[in-house]
């Protein structure tokens, strides 16, 4: 248990890291479409998901093959962490925006932030209690579904205002 949970905070800092440096890597690799599938391509909230969802898939590969003998639980825990925290950004954004009527560059680095707190701290609870692993292929599926929407969705976004640029409108 100390080591999932060291590996766990290990985890955060890498999130927090990759998906700061993420926010930059489109531009600095001069709007490469391959990087953009990845990192965000513009300033909208869905982009923006990918800052959170992406380190922690990464991240999550490498705990699943590290801990999956001594925590059978932590592939879909894993998993449930990356769609809650993902799902959890536009969710705090728009909350937000509803109540203050507009936006705020702190606020919005808080909900990067605490969408990765709780991703973590649920996959860490989930792992230990084990309540999920009957639930293992699903939450899979919602976590391969959102990645063929990311990639989708980089260069042929509908236009629902998630996936608006705000700074194009």
């Amino acid at each position: 248990m100390k080591h999932l949970k060291r590996y766990t905070m290990i985890g955060i800092i890498f999130a927090l890291t990759i998906g700061s440096l993420a926010h930059f890597l489109y531009d600095w690799s001069g709007n490469n479409n391959i990087v953009g599938l990845f990192t965000p391509i513009n300033e909208s909230i869905w982009e923006h998901m990918k800052l959170l969802f992406f380190p922690m898939l990464l991240y999550a590969i490498f705990l699943i093959f590290k801990f999956k003998k001594g925590y059978p639980c932590i592939t879909s825990s894993l998993c449930f962490g990356i769609v809650t925290g993902t799902l959890l950004i536009p969710l705090f954004f728009y909350a937000y925006i509803t109540i203050l009527g507009k936006d705020s560059f702190l606020l919005d680095i808080g909900i990067f932030i605490l969408s990765i707190l709780i991703a973590f701290w649920l996959t860490y609870k989930l792992t230990l209690s084990r309540r999920l692993e009957p639930y293992t292929f699903l939450l899979c599926f919602f976590v391969c579904i959102l990645l063929i929407c990311f990639v989708w969705f980089t260069y042929h976004a509908p236009a629902a205002r998630i996936f608006k640029d705000p700074a194009v409108s």
